[in-house]
């Protein structure tokens, strides 16, 4: 790897860090990253997933404030993302790679719908009645599949539905997510450390720069134009998923 490249990657963090402060951003910008410095598409998925690992750990950390006295919730939500990342993670490792090759496309699109619909769902959410039961902890299983499968845009998902089924403000519920999508990329990331494809002299960079990222992304995002920063990341995945479309299909 040249210097040119290990910069890059931690400038790729770093936005990812940054941007994934905006229910869960990251992977739009890391992902693309890996593409570029010329990573084949499933290897570049679970070294972007081990590599957030940094990410998550920042953001849980100052999640703590907002946790205090979801205890129970968070335990019931951890389990069902722990059991979905890790079925997420054994789907990719056991279907061919041109399965996910040609699903990436199709994920980055929805990815990027999600995002654009963001404030629409957490609007939706906030006057939403809420009903916290069996069915949200399946529905969070299901976002946990997703999220260690590939999981860009899965904060988005999660996000919305804890807000149309808790009823607590959209800091407490970014708490709880920022938790449960943790622990869902990190049995994800520990399936692909050990039996994965992981490009490690690529995660120390690309980790370096979510960390940082992950750290300085609440106090910049309360600083910026997050929903101009939000329709140009979603715009550029859609942008991407045509191309990664055009690449795959024809």
């Amino acid at each position: 790897m040249s210097v040119g490249e290990a910069f890059a990657l931690v400038l790729a963090g770093l936005g990812g860090g940054l941007s994934g402060s905006i229910a869960g951003l990251a992977s739009l910008i890391s992902y693309p990253v890996l593409l570029a410095i010329g990573l084949p598409p499933v290897t570049a998925n679970v070294t972007n997933t081990v590599a957030l690992v940094f990410s998550s750990t920042g953001s849980v950390l100052g999640s703590r404030p907002d946790l205090v006295g979801q205890r129970g919730r968070v335990k019931q939500l951890a389990v069902a993302g722990v059991l979905g990342g890790a079925t997420g993670a054994v789907l990719l490792l056991v279907t061919p790679a041109d399965t996910f090759e040609y699903a990436v496309p199709v994920l980055i699109a929805l990815a990027s719908a999600a995002i654009l619909a963001r404030r629409r769902l957490v609007d939706g959410a906030v006057n939403a009645s809420h009903r916290f039961g069996p069915g949200v902890v399946a529905g969070v299983g299901v976002v946990g599949v997703y999220g260690g499968y590939f999981g860009a845009g899965a904060g988005v998902m999660l996000l919305a539905l804890l807000l149309f089924t808790t009823g607590e403000p959209l800091p407490r519920c970014n708490a709880v997510k920022n938790v449960v999508l943790g622990l869902a990329n990190g049995v994800a990331a520990v399936g692909f450390a050990l039996f994965g494809p992981v490009r490690w002299s690529v995660v120390l960079p690309l980790g370096l720069g979510f960390l940082i990222g992950g750290r300085l992304g609440p106090v910049v995002v309360r600083r910026s134009p997050a929903g101009a920063l939000r329709i140009i990341i979603a715009v550029a995945g859609l942008g991407l998923s045509v191309k990664l479309a055009i690449d795959t299909y024809w």
